[in-house]
C-alpha cells in the first residue's frame, strides 16, 4: 500500500477491540480485518422498478472485491424515483433527496472511516449524490451505473414509461379520456433499472463515465445484462487498484473532467438537470468552475452526435449496442481533455482509442453531426444574470426569440387555470415563480402546465419562464427554466417583475431580458413567497435554510457561492 489505511486503528484501542468483537459476529475471518476496507453504496428500495435488483448486484459485487483482496461493508442510503417520490409536497422532494444521499454517505463512511467506495447507481438523484460524495469525501471510488429496464416500446410494442408518463399527464389537464393507459401501463417496464429514456439517470450514468468516475463502457448498460455484470466484476478489481495507488476522486474530477462532462452532454443532448447536479459534483470536489457558463459557451461549439429519444427516434438500446458513452467520447476527442486521468487508470485518450468508432447513424462524427444547435441552451440577462435554461429539439426549427408580456402565476395549477380562463392569451409570457430551491421549497414542477399549453394548441405562442423545473421529455417551445436568482432571494429581478412587463428571449444569442428600467426595477419590493404553502416543520424546511442557489448546485455546504448576483445592480441589469 502505498499509504496506511485509515481504517486500521491501533490494534489494542478500545475501538479496535470493539470493531474485533463485531467481525466476529459478522463472521469475517481475521485474516481479513487488516484488508481496505470499502463501502457498496447500495440505493436499494422496493418503492420502484429503478432500485428493485440492486441487492443482487451487491451480493455478487461482494464477492469480487473479496476475490480482489478488499473487504466490503454494504450501507444503505434514501432511495429516490422522480416517477414515485414526487407524490408528496407536489414533487418537493426529489431535489433535495439528492443532498440527502449525500449526508447518509458521509455519516456511514466518515464515521466508519472507510477506505473507499463503490456506489451502485440508478434513478435521477443517485448518482449525482454518489458523485457528489465522492468529491467531499475523497477517497478511492467508483460508480457503477446499474442499467436501464426493459421496456414494451423495445419490443415493438406501444410504450414504455415515459410515453406512458406524458400521455397521461396531458390527459389529467386537458380532462380527456385515458382509455387503454392502464393496459399500457402493464407493458410499459418489462424489467428492473431507470427510464430507458435518455432522462437525467441515463444521462448521470453517461456523466460519470464522461468525468472519468465509472470504467469506459459503463453507460448505457441493460440493467442485469451482460455488459452490466462485466462491469461489475471490472470494477472491483479496478476499485483496488485505486486504493493501492492511492488515486482519489480529486485527482479525478479536475476542471477537465468537468469540461468533459459538458461536452459529452452536450454532444448527446442529455438532461437539463446534469448542470446543476455537475455545478454541485464539481463544487463538493473543491472546483471553482461555472458549470452553467461552460454549457452557455461549449454549448455554441459542441455539435450533437445522438439522436436517441426524447430528442430524437433512436431508443437507448441501440445507442449502448452502437458503442454508448465510449464511442461517443471516442468520436469527440478532438474536444476533449484527453489527458484527464480516469477510475481505469488510464486517461480520457487512452480510453478513447480502445473504444469502436461511430457508426455515422446512431453514434455519428463530428463532421456529420445532427446539428449544431444547442440541446441544451443556457441564457443570461437581466431577468436571470446567474443563469436560466432551455431544452430545445435538434435541429431546432424555430422560433428562437420571443418578446411579449409577462403575466404571473404563483404555481403551476393558478398557470393552468389562467389558460382556461383567458387570462394567458397568444402572445404572453407565464411566469410562475416562487417554487425555486428555497421559495418552493425543494425546487417546484411546472412540467404539467406546459403539457396544458400543448394540448391547447399554445406551445408555440406562449412562452413560460419560472424558477422552477420542468421534465428533461419537454424540448418543445420556448420554455425556460430554473431562472437564477429565484424570486424568493432578496434583488432578484424575477422577483420584482409585474403583470405585464415585457420580456424578450433570444435563443441564438442566450439572453432573456427584463425591458424594465433599471431605476424602477430597483425602487420595486421583493418578492415574498405565499403563507399558505405547505409547511410540514421537517426536512424540506431544514433545507430551504441551507440550500445553495442553483446556480451553485443547490449545494447544502460551504459559504454562498459569488455566481449569484442577489441584487439588480449587482447582477449588471441593463438600464
Amino acid at each position: 500500500m502505498s499509504s496506511p489505511l485509515r481504517s486500521n486503528l491501533p490494534r489494542t484501542s478500545a475501538l479496535a477491540i470493539a470493531r474485533q468483537a463485531h467481525y466476529t459476529a459478522l463472521g469475517i475471518p481475521r485474516e481479513h480485518w487488516d484488508r481496505p476496507k470499502v463501502a457498496i453504496v447500495n440505493t436499494s428500495s422496493e418503492l420502484a422498478a429503478c432500485f428493485s435488483h440492486l441487492d443482487e448486484v451487491a451480493a455478487r459485487l461482494k464477492t469480487h472485491l473479496r476475490d480482489a483482496g478488499l473487504l466490503p461493508f454494504e450501507i444503505r442510503t434514501t432511495a429516490p424515483s422522480d416517477f414515485v417520490t414526487s407524490a408528496g409536497r407536489a414533487g418537493r422532494y426529489i431535489l433535495p433527496s439528492r443532498d440527502l444521499i449525500v449526508d447518509d454517505i458521509e455519516a456511514a463512511v466518515e464515521g466508519a472511516k472507510l477506505d473507499a467506495m463503490i456506489c451502485l447507481s440508478s434513478c435521477d438523484k443517485t448518482t449525482p449524490g454518489h458523485l457528489m460524495a465522492a468529491g467531499r469525501l475523497n477517497i478511492p471510488t467508483i460508480v457503477i451505473p446499474c442499467g436501464y429496464q426493459h421496456s414494451g416500446l423495445a419490443e415493438g410494442r406501444e410504450a414504455d414509461i415515459e410515453e406512458i408518463f406524458l400521455q397521461a399527464s396531458k390527459a389529467a389537464v386537458t380532462g380527456e379520456p385515458t382509455d387503454g393507459l392502464e393496459e399500457q401501463a402493464q407493458d410499459a417496464i418489462l424489467g428492473p433499472g431507470v427510464c430507458a429514456g435518455l432522462a437525467t439517470a441515463n444521462s448521470m450514468h453517461i456523466l460519470a463515465e464522461a468525468i472519468g468516475m465509472a470504467l469506459p463502457g459503463a453507460a448505457p448498460v441493460r440493467a442485469l445484462g451482460e455488459r452490466m455484470w462485466h462491469n461489475v466484476a471490472r470494477s472491483a478489481a479496478a476499485l483496488a487498484d485505486l486504493v493501492a495507488r492511492d488515486i482519489r476522486p480529486r485527482d479525478i474530477i479536475t476542471a477537465g473532467a468537468v469540461r468533459n462532462g459538458v461536452r459529452a452532454m452536450l454532444a448527446v443532448g442529455g438532461s437539463i438537470n446534469t448542470i446543476k447536479h455537475l455545478q454541485a459534483i464539481a463544487i463538493e470536489a473543491g472546483l471553482d468552475i461555472d458549470v452553467w457558463e461552460l454549457f452557455r459557451t461549449l454549448g455554441r461549439e459542441t455539435p450533437l452526435l445522438c439522436s436517441v429519444r426524447p430528442n430524437g427516434p433512436r431508443l437507448t438500446e441501440e445507442y449502448e449496442d452502437a458503442g454508448g458513452a465510449a464511442t461517443t467520447l471516442r468520436e469527440l476527442l478532438p474536444l476533449l481533455d484527453g489527458d484527464v486521468l480516469t477510475v481505469s487508470g488510464a486517461t480520457v485518450a487512452d480510453n478513447a482509442a480502445l473504444a469502436r468508432p461511430g457508426d455515422d447513424d446512431v453514434i455519428r462524427s463530428l463532421a456529420k453531426a445532427f446539428g449544431t444547435d444547442p440541446a441544451i441552451s443556457v441564457l443570461k440577462g437581466s431577468l436571470a444574470p446567474g443563469g436560466a435554461v432551455a431544452k430545445r429539439p435538434v435541429p431546432d426549427p424555430g422560433p428562437h426569440t420571443f418578446e411579449g408580456p409577462a403575466r404571473i402565476f404563483r404555481n403551476r395549477e393558478d398557470a393552468i387555470a389562467g389558460i382556461s380562463s383567458g387570462r394567458l392569451r397568444e402572445g404572453d409570457v407565464a411566469v410562475i415563480r416562487g417554487i425555486g430551491v428555497t421559495g418552493a421549497p425543494g425546487l417546484g414542477l411546472t412540467s404539467a402546465f406546459i403539457f396544458a399549453l400543448h394540448a391547447r394548441g399554445l406551445a408555440h405562442s406562449v412562452a413560460l419562464v419560472t424558477d422552477g423545473q420542468f421534465s428533461g421529455l419537454v424540448n418543445q417551445g420556448m420554455t425556460i427554466g430554473e431562472v437564477s436568482p429565484e424570486a424568493a432571494l432578496p434583488g432578484s429581478p424575477l422577483g420584482r417583475v409585474q403583470d405585464g412587463d415585457p420580456i424578450r428571449m433570444d435563443l441564438k444569442a442566450g439572453t432573456v431580458d427584463l425591458l424594465v428600467d433599471e431605476a424602477v426595477l430597483a425602487d420595486r419590493p421583493d418578492f415574498v413567497p405565499i403563507a399558505d404553502r405547505d409547511s410540514g416543520g421537517g426536512y424540506l424546511e431544514q433545507y430551504e435554510q441551507l440550500v445553495q442557489p442553483l446556480s451553485c448546485g443547490a449545494v447544502l455546504c460551504g459559504a454562498p457561492c459569488d455566481r449569484a448576483p442577489s441584487s439588480p445592480t449587482a447582477a449588471g441589469v441593463p438600464a
